[in-house]
């Protein structure tokens, strides 16, 4: 049992670091969410997404310490990493709508309850943006129809916003 005991200690500094590095980093984004006058369902789409780096980084702190063998380890990683992103770019871009949903979330014009008009020649959209998710923007159309659009796509189109008060 004594041999574990620099393995348990290590262990538990980690779980305390994950744990401090949750909260710094929740006050942080609601900080900055608060400066930058974010909406709440942002705030929370990018609390999870850095909880998962969070949990990512901590687990494989935690096999390296257990003793799993870094090669061995590295050789995995690669491996669903590349068996990963070969189904996500040949399905639907889901890394690049993740990364789209950070950049709406930061700096994007367009907030969840504002009126635009997406310019598209094939599929021109009006309406009121009810929901920023990870992969999709919700927009409810006039007609009471819910349209989703990717994020990756969401930030490359042409949108033209009205200016009146947002409801929150």
């Amino acid at each position: 049992m004594e041999e574990y005991y620099l393995h348990i200690i290590e262990t538990v500094v980690i779980i305390i670091t994950y744990f401090i590095l949750k909260y710094v980093t929740k006050k942080a984004t609601v900080r900055a969410a608060a400066k930058y006058s974010k909406s709440k369902t942002r705030v929370k789409i990018i609390k999870k997404i850095i909880q998962l780096i969070l949990i990512t980084i901590s687990l494989t702190l935690l096999l390296f310490i257990w003793g799993v063998e870094q090669s061995e380890l590295l050789f995995f990683i690669s491996s669903l990493l590349t068996v990963l992103g070969i189904a996500f770019f040949a399905q639907w871009s889901i890394i690049s709508n993740i990364t789209a949903t950070l950049i709406i979330f930061f700096n994007h014009p367009a907030k969840i309850g504002d009126e635009i008009e997406i310019f598209d020649v094939d599929h021109p959209v009006k309406g009121k943006i009810s929901d920023v998710g990870i992969f999709f923007v919700t927009v409810k159309s006039k007609e009471g129809a819910s349209i989703t659009i990717p994020s990756n796509l969401f930030i490359q189109k042409m949108i033209t916003k009205k200016d009146n008060k947002r409801l929150r």
